[in-house]
């Protein structure tokens, strides 16, 4: 089964995504989609997993992205 993690940001500046994309790499996390909310502000994006503890820690870190995801939640495929 593949580990995923889904995040939600009420704030997303792409130029920070996209130079957050080594750190990304280093926490074991590949991006597979992203999407905004038709209502209102928010971008939830969809990692594959290779390392929970990895991307736990970066989770952690105020700087990816600037600032913590206002949700976040593992998930395995069904």
């Amino acid at each position: 089964m593949t580990l995923q993690l889904l995040t939600r940001y009420t704030g997303f500046d792409e130029a920070q995504f996209d130079s957050d994309a080594e750190n990304r790499a280093n926490a074991g996390l590949t991006p597979l989609q992203r999407w905004t909310e038709t209502e209102g502000a928010a971008t939830w994006i969809l990692f594959e997993v290779n390392d929970q503890a990895k991307a736990q820690g970066w989770l952690g870190k105020a700087g990816s992205l600037g600032h913590a995801p206002e949700s976040s939640h593992f998930l395995r495929t069904a």
